[in-house]
């Protein structure tokens, strides 16, 4: 019954989301044009759960080159306007376009002298009426049963100011050399802006073990290294796998006699691994996506070429996954 309530959740979201993809037209591509022309910010304004999808419709601008701001409308009346500037342009959100302090809002916006776009569910709303744009990301009904609580209207929002974003990505020839430009995040910045290559340990700093090695032999080459993990190469020197001291210990607790198996045998097959050539964060990525700590460094032929290591990227005992200090 629960998983059951939950897919009709994401069923009816997903439509909502899908059911704008036919609704789009030259609106959209008209905003497009005025806020990839505008010198000023896009001001971005909502209410309550807009208002929450409003603030991260900015923070994902902000973070890929163009400008933005959030402005609260009740704040906004009460000192914050002082912010708005002529060359700017209002993003108003509201699903009913009857939100009573945004409505109060954008005719004074007006006067400042800027353009005004609505993400509005109903296109005959007051707020429609007094925008230069308007987007319709109405949908037909919200996940909540009560059809009280904005669930599917507001993921339909946030998935068209995403739409926005990547275009204007496209439109702007936004590059990653950008997106690091502003995310330097300090020295772990830095780092992320190296190659693989640039951090990654090779030669004989490398705990490799040939395939055929017993787990005996493995675990003394991991003693020696002290990184926690062992590559298993064929004798063409291609990866075959990988082990680690998690794995070990499982062993250890599931197979008698283990010190008789090959480490082929015990091993993880088709690791994930990363060229050298590739960016540093893609790195991490990688390792944050499938909650590992180590990535083995191969070239196209499969070869290895070197090993990075979460605490080469990160700094020994400076993070963890989740950001918090060990």
């Amino acid at each position: 019954m629960i998983i059951d309530q939950a897919k009709e959740v994401l069923r009816i979201e997903a439509e909502g989301v899908l059911s704008l993809v036919d609704r789009l037209d030259n609106r959209f591509a008209e905003m497009v044009e005025l806020i990839f022309g505008s010198t000023g910010r896009l001001i971005v304004s909502g209410i309550g759960k807009s208002g929450i999808v409003g603030q991260k419709i900015v923070a994902t601008l902000n973070s890929t080159g163009t400008r933005a701001l959030f402005l609260h409308p009740v704040e906004a009346m009460h000192g914050d306007l002082g912010v708005v500037g002529k060359d700017d342009i209002l993003l108003a959100l509201s699903n009913s376009g009857e939100t009573e302090e945004l409505n109060i809002l954008v005719p004074v916006i007006r006067h400042i002298g800027c353009k005004i776009i609505a993400f509005t569910g109903r296109m005959d709303s007051s707020l429609a009426k007094m925008s230069d744009i308007v987007i319709d990301v109405g949908v037909t009904r919200e996940a909540c049963p009560l059809g009280l609580a904005p669930t599917a209207s507001t993921t339909a929002v946030l998935a068209m100011g995403d739409a926005l974003a990547v275009v204007l990505i496209n439109k702007k020839k936004f590059k990653q050399s950008d997106f690091k430009k502003i995310h330097p995040g300090g020295a772990l910045g830095q780092r992320l802006s190296l190659q693989v290559s640039d951090i990654m340990l090779h030669g004989t700093d490398l705990p490799i073990v040939p395939e055929a090695s017993t787990i005996m032999e493995t675990l003394k080459v991991m003693n020696r290294f002290e990184l926690g993990v062992a590559l298993i190469i064929d004798n063409r020197l291609s990866l075959t796998g990988i082990i680690t001291d998690g794995d070990i210990r499982r062993i250890v607790m599931e197979k008698e006699s283990f010190q008789q198996y090959r480490v082929d045998e015990l091993m993880t097959k088709n690791p994930q691994t990363i060229h050298r050539e590739s960016p540093v964060y893609d790195a991490l990525n990688l390792m944050e996506h499938y909650q590992i700590t180590v990535l083995p460094v191969i070239n196209p032929a499969g070869q290895v070429e070197g090993m990075l290591h979460l605490h080469d990227i990160l700094g020994k005992g400076a993070f963890k996954f989740n950001g918090a200090p060990e």
